[in-house]
């Protein structure tokens, strides 16, 4: 399978700071030369969208297939990648839902995708809360405290 994105992250961050992402702003241009000029209509009926990115500054030396501690915290117990969220993944590649603050044509307006600009773009979802997970939530209390700055 080979990805081709479907547009550009422009805008927002330069650099990929670790927290305070809720208030960051930025725009997705979807590229005419993969879709079409309808490709985004009726996403604007949506609050929400999910955003599958790359993490195209990574240094591909610096990507972790085993486990580590998150952030290089000690405190924290060293967990494999698949049990993190971090940009060091084998295949480098980020989710994130964000809000979306309107579409126009190929244009998406977002607030909260902690993408940089110039990130990769490979798909887009609309949040439907049926996706949502369903039972109980649980997670190890490192998750909610690396989480707590974060957006």
């Amino acid at each position: 399978m080979k990805l081709v994105p479907i547009g550009t992250v422009d805008g927002g961050r330069a650099e990929p700071l670790d927290d305070a992402w809720d208030s960051v702003e930025a725009e997705i241009r979807l590229d005419p030369a993969v879709l079409g000029p309808d490709a985004a209509l009726g996403l604007d009926q949506f609050s929400h969208i999910l955003v599958v990115f790359g993490f195209h500054r990574l240094d591909a030396a610096s990507v972790e297939d085993n486990a580590r501690h998150p952030r290089g915290r000690q405190d924290w117990p060293r967990m494999g990648i698949l049990a993190q969220r971090g940009a060091p993944r084998p295949n480098r590649i980020g989710v994130t839902t964000c809000t979306l603050l309107s579409a126009q044509g190929l244009v998406l307006r977002v607030r909260g995708l902690d993408a940089i600009a110039g990130s990769p773009v490979f798909d887009i979802k609309p949040h439907m809360t049926g996706f949502d997970p369903r039972g109980e939530i649980r997670e190890p209390d490192w998750a909610r405290e690396i989480m707590a700055g974060y957006w």
